[in-house]
């Protein structure tokens, strides 16, 4: 595998699998709607590593709160335990090895938790 076929990227899960995808995975808490499973071909769906229902809905409530989401979420990813810690190792290693592809429905996922997360997964 090339270079260029490592590490992560990010795409709408709605957007159809492509063949330099990877490891596709999930990284939203709540399954996409209307989204069949064999459609998505989701690899890995680690909850362990999405923002709370809690969280999530603080921030739909009021999206002005970003900033101080994100400093929330990085707080729940520290605290998240030995699990997460776990999930966030395997996805580095895979990312080394291959491509792995972070999959959301969000509509911008540059104004979501996937920055945030993705940071975390690259350091």
């Amino acid at each position: 595998m090339s270079p260029s076929a490592t590490g992560f990227r990010v795409r709408r899960v709605y957007d159809p699998p492509e063949p330099d995808d990877g490891v596709r995975v999930l990284v939203d808490r709540l399954w996409p709607r209307g989204l069949a499973k064999a459609r998505a071909q989701v690899d890995e769906w680690p909850k362990e590593l999405t923002p709370s229902g809690e969280l999530r809905a603080w921030l739909h409530a009021d999206p002005e709160r970003y900033d101080e989401f994100e400093q929330r979420y990085r707080a729940e990813l520290a605290a998240a335990g030995p699990d997460a810690d776990a999930t966030l190792r395997r996805l580095r290693e895979r990312a080394r090895q291959g491509r792995v592809t972070l999959l959301t429905a969000v509509k911008e996922p540059e104004h979501s938790h996937v920055p945030v997360l993705l940071d975390r997964l690259r350091r």
